[in-house]
């Protein structure tokens, strides 16, 4: 992700704000028409004020234990009708547990919780990741 890890500082990306301009300015470029976005982990810094300002253009959300769940309230998230599927590995009782308390207020969330599988889930038991993903997109209109 951009500004964090082992990437340098990035003053375009410093403040959400920015960030939310960011990714929009992104999926402009790329021509994107309501994608559904998946963010795990440090991508939460970009997703999730991108859901909160402009959730609207998003035809899904899949956080996946993201990080900055804590920088909203129940009610910020209880005015996003983003369909959300909210995914992390049982054994991510960090994040993935703390992430649950804060996106439960999405009014159209459902949960998927990947048996024997930590923090990257998605690297853990991919077959069972890539199964309640596509269930999740096959929902969505």
């Amino acid at each position: 992700v951009l500004g964090y890890g082992d990437s340098p500082p990035a003053e375009v990306v410093a403040t959400a704000q920015t960030r939310v301009a960011f990714l929009d300015h992104i999926l402009q470029e790329l021509d994107m028409q309501r994608p559904v976005l998946v963010s795990p982990s440090m991508s939460g810094r970009f997703a999730l004020p991108f859901l909160v300002a402009q959730g609207d253009q998003l035809s899904g959300f899949v956080p996946i234990a993201p990080v900055g769940t804590k920088d909203y309230t129940a009610e910020q998230y209880q005015r996003i009708q983003t369909p959300t599927l909210i995914l992390y590995g049982d054994h991510d009782t960090g994040l993935g547990t703390q992430a649950l308390q804060s996106l439960r207020h999405l009014p159209r969330h459902r949960v998927a919780v990947l048996p024997d599988a930590g923090h990257a889930c998605y690297m853990d038991k991919p077959e069972n990741f890539h199964r309640a993903l596509l269930g999740f997109l096959r929902q969505l209109k």
